[in-house]
């Protein structure tokens, strides 16, 4: 019986070894391509809650969400009834949004993806993911550092050249366990920081657990937060390629 232990014991600790010399052989771009994954699958489609805060106001935006790759993106609000209605189009390079109020359909240029998004401090290209993080970056491995209680992987990732991205440098800090995307740090072109983001509230979603709470602040703009919440997560459910379309953008509810 004492062998036995024994024996049981080594191999978890053998396997522990095998698995803590796998994570540090992990490269920067294999870290990133991990989050990248785990946050999109292959498919996911969702309820979320957009709290808008101002030091004299704040609005709450309710919608829908559906993803598929990297190439298409649908989101449609329900709630403020002003903006109920809209959807917002990604497939492939383009953008598009309905707006159902004025029977018109407004294709977003390239040039307006660094732009505020319903009046938040996320981006059209925060929100649908016009760059990848994956493919237009290169990736450093910085180091680690322990943020809000999470060994993190520190990572910084600078524009490829040519490459259609908004951000002069980025630097993400992704959990060990469970390389979760835990605080982003935005840089323009000229390397200065304008956006802090941090993740919160771990929550099962599924075969997944990421964080449900996302917090972006700018950092000239004190008193100014947008709060992405996400209610409900669904992964790697089929989704037709034609369901991101201009014609379903009219339909969807």
């Amino acid at each position: 019986m004492k062998k036995l232990i024994f024996k049981t014991m080594v191999l978890a600790l053998i396997l522990i070894f095998q698995n803590n010399l796998f994570a540090q052989d992990l490269t920067a771009l294999e870290i990133v391509s991990k989050a990248d994954q785990k946050t999109r699958g292959e498919t996911s489609q969702g309820t979320m809650t957009m709290k808008i805060v101002r030091p004299s106001w704040e609005r709450t935006v309710e919608m829908k969400s559906w993803s598929k790759s990297d190439d298409f993106f649908l989101i449609y609000i329900t709630a403020p009834a002003k903006e109920k209605g809209q959807v917002f189009l990604k497939r492939y390079k383009e953008m598009w949004n309905w707006i159902p109020s004025i029977n018109r359909m407004v294709k977003i240029p390239p040039s307006m993806m660094m732009q505020s998004w319903m009046g938040s401090d996320f981006t059209n290209d925060d929100l649908v993911k016009q760059s990848s993080i994956v493919k237009d970056y290169e990736h450093k491995l910085l180091g680690e550092e322990t943020i809000r209680g999470q060994v993190c992987y520190k990572i910084e990732l600078i524009p490829k050249p040519d490459a259609p991205v908004v951000w002069g440098k980025i630097i993400s800090w992704i959990t060990k366990d469970g390389f979760n995307v835990w605080k982003n740090e935005y840089y323009d072109e000229d390397i200065e920081l304008i956006n802090v983001e941090n993740a919160y509230d771990l929550k099962d979603f599924g075969d997944r657990t990421i964080p449900s709470r996302m917090e972006i602040e700018p950092v000239d703009e004190p008193g100014n937060k947008t709060i992405l919440t996400f209610e409900d997560m669904k992964f790697n459910e089929p989704i037709s390629d034609d369901f991101f379309s201009q014609q379903n953008m009219k339909q969807v509810r």
